[in-house]
């Protein structure tokens, strides 16, 4: 990352919220769904299909003009590429409600305690962990509802990015409503998976498990994965934003525990937040553990060199870590030896 030089700068990062809130709006009304659906519209003729009045619709959309999320022509709006295809309702790659859901409504507010957090001044009411996050379960349907919308895609990438034919068992640790395990067993014949969370998330994940057909390959060990007993005899175990969501000094026995249960042979994922050993970047990666700090005080910040090292020094064979989600996440993969 090259180190900021100028005002203007500065400003972009003090000001970022700003759009931030603006995408969010933009979801929460519906807009880049109308737009899509209905063409290029003049902010008026938006506001017979959004609940917005015709100036507050042209002060939103003037706004995500600005943002490059939308272009204008003529004082008709439409859809910008990336909007188009990652934003719109149904669309392929769509994740709005991801960001809409879980950064908006949940992430965003969160963020407001970080410095407590970070100063660890957090009063014991604040939010202090997952388990007694996802204990409420309206708060348990919000994340993981978006959360799944948000691993789709990851899921897809890993399918693509690695052999996984043969396998035939997998655990998935903290799998949430299981969008990385209804992924795979979709892409590998023969695979079966048992996916660990807790109770309010494996309740909306069953749903999601009986709505792809595969309730007879899909199953789950209600817990919190930091306390429960885990089944062995895994060709796979998957780790997904765990490690950025749990305290620091836990990351040594669920890298232990992950050993014990794999097969000889089998191979252990870890897909997270994880910055380069250098500590100048990503960007994303790196704010998205900070934003984890804001809950999760005892949270630590995963860099390349780190993760490579612990899955090598735990016993695995060939261990290997490269970028994911470009800019965001990354994927480290070691082998029990067999």
């Amino acid at each position: 990352m090259t180190a900021l030089t100028t005002a203007d700068q500065i400003s972009d990062i003090a000001f970022g919220f700003m759009g931030s809130k603006a995408l969010f709006a933009a979801l929460e009304a519906d807009t880049f769904s109308q737009l899509s659906e209905k063409g290029p519209m003049s902010a008026r003729e938006l506001a017979n299909f959004v609940p917005l009045d015709a100036d507050r619709a042209e002060t939103l959309l003037t706004a995500l003009a600005g943002l490059g999320l939308v272009t204008v022509e003529a004082g008709k709006f439409a859809n910008g590429p990336a909007a188009e295809m990652f934003l719109v309702k149904g669309a392929k790659y769509d994740f709005g409600d991801y960001l809409r859901l879980q950064v908006g409504r949940q992430m965003y507010g969160l963020l407001d305690q970080i410095d407590d957090a970070l100063m660890n001044r957090l009063p014991p009411e604040a939010t202090a962990s997952y388990a007694e996050w996802f204990s409420d379960p309206d708060e348990a349907r919000l994340y993981s509802a978006s959360q799944h919308a948000g691993s789709l895609g990851p899921a897809r990438q890993l399918v693509k990015s690695m052999d996984l034919s043969g396998a035939k068992t997998m655990l998935d640790v903290g799998g949430g409503t299981g969008a990385f395990a209804i992924t795979l067993c979709h892409a590998v014949e023969g695979l079966s998976a048992t996916i660990v969370d807790f109770p309010n998330v494996a309740a909306l994940g069953r749903d999601y498990v009986a709505e792809a057909g595969l309730s007879e390959r899909i199953s789950y060990i209600e817990g919190n994965a930091l306390e429960t007993d885990w089944p062995g005899g895994q060709d796979l175990i998957l780790m997904s934003y765990l490690f950025s969501g749990v305290p620091g000094e836990t990351h040594d026995r669920l890298l232990a525990q992950a050993y014990a249960c794999l097969n000889p042979g089998g191979r252990l994922l870890v897909h997270d937040f994880v910055v380069e050993e250098s500590r100048d970047g990503p960007k994303l990666a790196a704010l998205w553990q900070l934003q984890h700090t804001a809950f999760t005080p005892r949270a630590v910040s995963l860099d390349k060199g780190w993760l490579k090292a612990a899955l090598t020094e735990k016993g695995f064979d060939g261990v290997s870590v490269s970028e994911m989600i470009p800019e965001m996440t990354m994927l480290a993969i070691g082998q029990k030896p067999g």
